[in-house]
């Protein structure tokens, strides 16, 4: 039978969705070659370990909370979860399972028994978001300044005070060093102690406060799952539902399960490079921290270059096969002054100069050598 010839757009597109139907496992999920991605405070690869954990977990589809036996089953699941990331972080607490970072921030801050909140300026914009009428601390060397603190917390009424360990876009503690001493202070004025341990859990210990955050997608879990660690329930208002009544929402038992695995991975030393290699890198890099008076974490690093916008650095680094950022990856498709660096006392010209580098568990040596050799090639040119 004869049938007419199509043509023009509609014959066009069907060809072209039929070679795109084609070729598309050709390309999906194709690793670029020779590529160093060294953005991982953004996010980092998921472990191996998490992968098989998620897999397993696919196969416990029931309803945690169900009372039928495939419930239980899940449910048995998710409680043992709960208890091996209380022990792979050491927390003596409780753990509430989030959909991630932002919402255990919005928890404590929006839930927590208290009248008013108190955040350092250099906090992520989700605590700004959940608590858009805190009171802002100025931050010091580096740290928060403990006397705009005192003068903070002897305001009336119950606080709850937001410190991060390490700040996602300098890498900064902005954690006291003298950390006791910020919890006693806190403590003596009946206040509550938040931590944002976004860039530090399974990294760091956990510093000593009663309300601690983690995402698991920084640490080499799956996106899409976090936690919001508190010492006591009684320190929330429960909204009913699920977690104890304290979040609204069935549980995510595959990445809750892919989050725990991750966390026990790294707890046995799972990253390729070891700390004297990180360490060795980020001296080598010292010349060029935007803030080479502040406590540093190790692997996450500001760079300023002597000459070429923080806008030139990712087009000229991307094109020699790096991966890196300019500050948060929440802000930084933006052109706008950081208002992090801003806080932290960053001039200006410094600042439209700066990059971020960041470091994970799957980081080689060699590629951060070539790195250090890429960035010494641009800083000289």
């Amino acid at each position: 039978m004869w049938v007419p010839l199509q043509t023009g757009w509609r014959a066009r597109s069907r060809w072209l969705y039929s070679a795109a139907t084609r070729n598309r496992n050709s390309f999906e999920h194709r690793p670029i070659p020779d590529r160093i991605y060294l953005d991982h405070a953004a996010t980092t690869p998921l472990r191996p370990e998490a992968r098989a954990a998620m897999e397993e977990g696919f196969g416990l589809w029931a309803n945690p909370s169900s009372p039928h036996a495939e419930g239980r089953k899940a449910k048995a699941a998710l409680e043992d979860a709960r208890a091996r990331v209380k022990a792979a972080l050491g927390w003596p607490g409780e753990v509430i399972f989030t959909s991630g970072a932002s919402e255990a921030l919005a928890i404590a801050l929006q839930r927590a028994k208290a009248d008013r909140r108190i955040v350092s300026a250099v906090e992520h914009d989700a605590v700004f978001r959940a608590a858009p009428d805190a009171a802002v601390l100025p931050v010091l060397a580096g740290e928060v300044d403990p006397a705009a603190l005192d003068a903070a917390l002897a305001q009336p009424g119950r606080a709850v005070v937001a410190v991060q360990q390490v700040n996602p876009e300098t890498g900064t503690l902005v954690w006291p060093s003298d950390a006791g001493t910020l919890r006693s202070r806190v403590h003596a004025a009946g206040a509550l102690l938040l931590a944002d341990c976004s860039q530090s859990a399974g990294k760091l210990p956990l510093p000593d406060a009663d309300m601690v955050v983690v995402s698991a997608h920084k640490l080499g879990g799956p996106v899409g799952v976090g936690a919001l660690l508190v010492r006591d329930f009684a320190m929330l208002e429960p909204v009913g539902g699920h977690e104890r009544g304290y979040r609204a929402g069935t549980e995510n038992l595959p990445t809750i399960l892919g989050f725990a695995a991750a966390l026990e991975a790294g707890r046995l030393g799972g990253w390729t490079t070891s700390e004297a290699q990180r360490q060795s890198f980020a001296a080598a890099l010292a010349d060029r921290r935007v803030m080479p008076g502040a406590v540093q974490c190790g692997h996450i690093l500001a760079l300023t270059h002597p000459a070429l916008s923080a806008q030139a650095l990712l087009i000229r680094l991307d094109a020699m096969g790096f991966a890196v950022s300019a500050g948060s990856a929440c802000s930084s498709g933006t052109l706008k002054k950081s208002r992090v660096l801003e806080a932290f006392g960053v001039d200006d010209e410094t600042a439209a100069r700066t990059i971020r580098v960041s470091l994970g568990w799957s980081t080689t040596a060699e590629e951060l050598d070539r790195f250090a050799e890429a960035w010494a090639e641009l800083s000289n040119a």
